[in-house]
């Protein structure tokens, strides 16, 4: 842990917390989360197992608060610059697809850019979000591929969300995923990602790595900040 982010923890916020009761980690569900710092009044834990970092669910959000927050996003399928920011994604995925198939953008928000983009790829694309395109019928379907992009990070339940994502994903295809990986501990006090107060789960390389061997998934990191995980088997 960073000296930066232990400064960070007043002395008595850390005792605080220490004698906190964990919870099982909301990402791999193992008993091993501590304490790694407390910032602007909000705790956050450390998975010893996973290696997630988690903003205390006494300090979610509430519905309302996210919607007013994504109702301050601008992502048009006309800017240049964030089309350039998806094809962070999109690239690496297209790269493994076959032709014409079937995919879902989960999480896709108000203006699903990412879904355009692969639709002009010659994949067919539907959409879901709990906020903008609440079709909850469309999950029970099943799909070639499902991409996330700038949304597990928004996660209050990730293994309950994932285990979702791995239901309707077919055998043989694949999640691809967006996110600002959380990597150096010494920053996290003044990481920009952090302070957004809708992103309530942060991931490492080796986080995505136990969920993809808790769902039979494989796993590989093709750019910064992008996880592919591919389903070869049934959970």
């Amino acid at each position: 842990m960073g000296c930066d982010v232990m400064c960070a923890i007043h002395a008595d916020d850390l005792d605080h917390a220490s004698h906190q009761v964990f919870p099982a980690c909301r990402v791999c569900t193992q008993r091993q989360l501590d304490v790694l710092t407390v910032l602007d009044g909000k705790t956050y834990w450390r998975c010893g197992c996973c290696q997630a970092t988690l903003l205390a669910d006494a300090h979610f959000p509430t519905a309302i608060e996210e919607r007013a927050r994504y109702d301050q996003h601008r992502n048009d399928i006309n800017d240049a610059r964030y089309c350039d920011f998806l094809r962070a994604l999109a690239e690496p995925l297209l790269r493994v697809l076959p032709p014409k198939q079937v995919g879902l953008d989960y999480g896709c928000g108000p203006a699903p850019a990412l879904a355009q983009m692969l639709t002009d790829a010659g994949h067919q694309m539907h959409l879901y979000d709990p906020f903008f395109h609440a079709d909850l019928p469309i999950l029970q379907r099943q799909f070639d591929f499902i991409t996330c992009t700038e949304t597990v990070e928004h996660f209050h339940h990730p293994r309950q969300e994932f285990a979702r994502l791995d239901q309707s994903l077919r055998v043989g295809g694949w999640l691809a995923i967006m996110t600002n990986f959380q990597t150096i501990d010494a920053k996290f006090a003044n990481w920009h990602y952090r302070r957004d107060p809708t992103h309530v789960t942060f991931y490492r390389a080796e986080t995505f790595s136990r969920i993809a061997a808790d769902f039979g998934w494989t796993c590989q990191f093709p750019a910064r900040n992008i996880a592919l995980m591919h389903k070869d088997r049934a959970a």
